[in-house]
């Protein structure tokens, strides 16, 4: 048999679906002629198929060595890289294909991919426009051209070229997944939902639906949803790059921080050149104060090639700010803005840093961002307004702060449900269950330790500023926000029903849990400080699971609390504050709460504090609560803006300035906006020229 007889027959039986038979004859045209390019270009394909993508991309790599080698083996190698996150790489074959082979369209179509996917989308455009013109009738070409009007922002155009694939192939599944995607940016979560499902009867499959769908109900807070999707998908794609990733920030949200990590640390094992993955990475080793390591993952993400480069960017000046470096965070900015002129995400993530003036060239460009023909997505519309509702609140423009403040908020207040009513019913439920029988029976019951402080509130009522202010005792740790309270009740039962069953083994043991949640945070520290404010949720419970831990509850004028909540575009659920009329519910329910629990909690494990307090009289307060923590006075107390840790909330920049007392009684000259919330918390419209 000669080669020529040997590689036809290697041919035809790949082209059978008999890759084995294939595979051998390859291998015998390799032994008589070592590097023989058609052999290797076969055996790189069937490697592919196989799942063996380092072999795959080794084999075309050797077929494509000889400068005779066809433009088709480069294209497919191109297109291998891309697949395996070798972008650059990728985009060196698929140069070359069309450069030897200018009427290839296969290798027009993989550059313009390529491209799309480095974040060059203007010429992946051309590339792709190109095909189309080759190929009116084609597809795929379309879908393609959909995904890169998407990154274009030119959405219009995107849904336009999804429809013409559709109408050219109405079961092409891709198309009706990216469809899905288009959507979701759109808002429009329930036609989103749809086109992912339909892709998925098309194709059960088709892994980017999956992913799709898990993306939608993580923007919907549906992360029980969001998870179940990802399962589905890693039950036949467990290596899946984007799975893995997806299933990492789901378990963050879920403060499941060493599986988060592990599942990301796959991820990037393997594939090293995801920019994506490198700044999941990133956000999880940030959640677990590993600063140094977060900043050289941002980095990292930040220079391999993908359209993940300006978040990470911004998410490196962030973690700067967290950690009190605001001349840093500052600059860090200024170089996105200088890398990506007119960054959306930028200008508004920076807008907690500074204090606008009316002339803040900042303002104008987000201005302009939301009436430009191309939108930003749903997300980053919802930041713009944000940060304009900030900008012009801290102008007094008060009418044009709260135009942007409603529609932030409403278009936050969109994508999730929230029951009021449903709310109501259980907080009251939870006053129901501490009686004052309850409390006498299990009062000695819990794990003893004295370890444990609970600044709890509500958000924005100033948790934060009591938590620096001890946190600058060197025997007081910070911990932050914890989950770790809600994970222990739960991992007991149905919160408050349960209690009915629990004895005291039960309370002991959900605060044995606590501690060990919480026992590798700063070990050495003779207090810390969980500052979740929605603890309050689980007040009358602390003192009945752990005997020796204190609680501070922390108070502030309810509609500054309020009028604070609503203009913080939260990182984490916050269901209730997304509508003026549900805010005021909420807190009314929180405040009728917190008077059944003041009756039964033991007085010398309560501490109230007042933010207005605190403001008027910072030393007497923070004495107060020293003495309280049974902790000797230590003078840094009073200059906690000066302290240096981390800070992970909505105030991360305020509690780096002196206290001022701007912030008090800050409602009144903003009331005429407020009208559903002060109805709410049953107050009347002030009159006057404010009003």
């Amino acid at each position: 048999m000669t080669v020529e007889e040997a590689l036809r027959q290697a041919y035809a039986h790949w082209n059978a679906g008999q890759a084995p038979q294939a595979e051998q004859r390859c291998l015998q045209v390799l032994q008589v002629l070592p590097g023989q390019p058609d052999a290797l270009h076969l055996l790189g394909l069937i490697a592919h198929a196989y799942g063996k993508p380092d072999l795959a991309i080794d084999y075309l790599r050797q077929a494509c060595l000889p400068p005779t080698a066809p433009a088709l083996y480069r294209s497919n190698l191109a297109e291998m890289c891309r697949q395996k996150g070798l972008l650059a790489e990728a985009e060196q074959h698929a140069r070359r294909a069309t450069e030897q082979e200018p009427q290839l369209v296969a290798a027009w179509s993989n550059l313009g991919i390529i491209l799309q996917e480095s974040g060059k989308f203007e010429a992946g455009l051309q590339c792709l426009e190109r095909v189309a013109a080759l190929q009116p009738e084609n597809a795929e070409v379309f879908n393609n051209l959909g995904n890169t009007f998407v990154r274009l922002g030119r959405l219009d155009q995107a849904q336009e070229s999804y429809a013409r694939a559709l109408t050219l192939h109405p079961s092409y599944a891709e198309a009706h997944s990216n469809l899905a995607y288009l959507l979701h940016d759109l808002g429009r979560y329930d036609e989103a939902i749809a086109a992912a499902r339909q892709a998925i009867d098309i194709n059960p499959q088709l892994t980017d639906a999956y992913f799709n769908l898990a993306q939608i109900e993580i923007s919907r807070m549906r992360y029980a949803e969001a998870m179940r999707w990802i399962d589905a998908l890693m039950a036949f794609a467990p290596q899946h790059v984007g799975a893995l990733t997806a299933r990492a920030l789901l378990l963050l949200k879920a403060d499941h921080l060493d599986q988060a990590l592990a599942c990301a640390r796959q991820a990037v094992e393997l594939m090293p050149n995801s920019a994506n993955a490198h700044n999941v990475l990133g956000q999880i080793l940030q959640a677990l104060g590993q600063h140094d390591d977060a900043a050289g993952c941002f980095e990292r993400a930040a220079a391999l090639p993908g359209t993940v480069a300006e978040e990470a960017l911004v998410s490196r000046a962030l973690l700067r700010l967290e950690s009190g470096d605001k001349e840093g965070a500052s600059n860090a900015f200024a170089q996105v803005l200088e890398r990506f002129p007119g960054s959306v995400r930028s200008m508004a993530a920076r807008a907690d840093t500074k204090t606008y003036r009316a002339d803040d060239p900042d303002i104008a460009a987000m201005e302009a961002a939301l009436v430009q023909a191309r939108k930003p997505s749903l997300s980053q519309q919802m930041s713009l307004h944000f940060a304009l509702g900030k900008a012009y609140l801290d102008t007094h423009d008060s009418e044009r702060a709260f135009l942007h403040l409603n529609q932030g908020n409403a278009l936050k207040r969109a994508t999730f449900a929230y029951d009021a009513g449903a709310i109501s019913t259980w907080m009251c439920s939870i006053g129901d269950a501490f009686v004052p029988a309850l409390m006498d029976k299990f009062k000695h019951a819990g794990a003893p330790s004295a370890r444990p402080v609970f600044v709890l509130g509500m958000p924005r009522s100033g948790t934060t500023l009591v938590e620096q202010i001890l946190a600058s005792h060197p025997g007081i740790h910070g911990a932050g926000e914890l989950g770790a309270l809600r994970h222990a009740v739960d991992a007991a039962g149905k919160f408050p029903d349960a209690l009915l069953h629990w004895g005291s083994e039960d309370f002991a043991a959900i605060g044995r849990n606590y501690l060990a949640r919480t026992e590798r945070i700063a070990p050495d520290a003779l207090r810390l400080i969980d500052k979740m404010p929605s603890n309050f949720l689980y007040a009358g419970l602390i003192p009945l699971i752990l005997s020796g831990a204190r609680i501070i509850h922390c108070r502030r004028d309810p509609v500054d609390t309020c009028l604070s909540c609503y203009s913080k575009h939260f990182a984490g659920e916050q269901g209730f504050a997304y509508r003026l009329d549900e805010l005021g519910i909420f807190y009314r329910d929180y405040q009728a709460l917190m008077e059944r629990l003041r009756q039964v909690l033991p007085a010398d494990r309560l501490l109230e504090v007042d933010y207005e307090s605190v403001v008027d009289d910072l030393e007497r307060q923070a004495r107060r609560m020293i003495a309280f923590l049974d902790m000797p006075w230590d003078e840094a107390c009073l200059q906690f803006h000066q302290t240096r840790r981390v800070v992970r909330t909505a105030s991360v920049s305020q509690v780096r300035e002196p206290i001022y007392a701007t912030s008090k009684g800050r409602w009144h000259r903003h009331a005429a906006q407020l009208g559903p919330l002060l109805a709410a918390l049953g107050m009347d419209l002030p009159a006057g020229p404010t009003a």
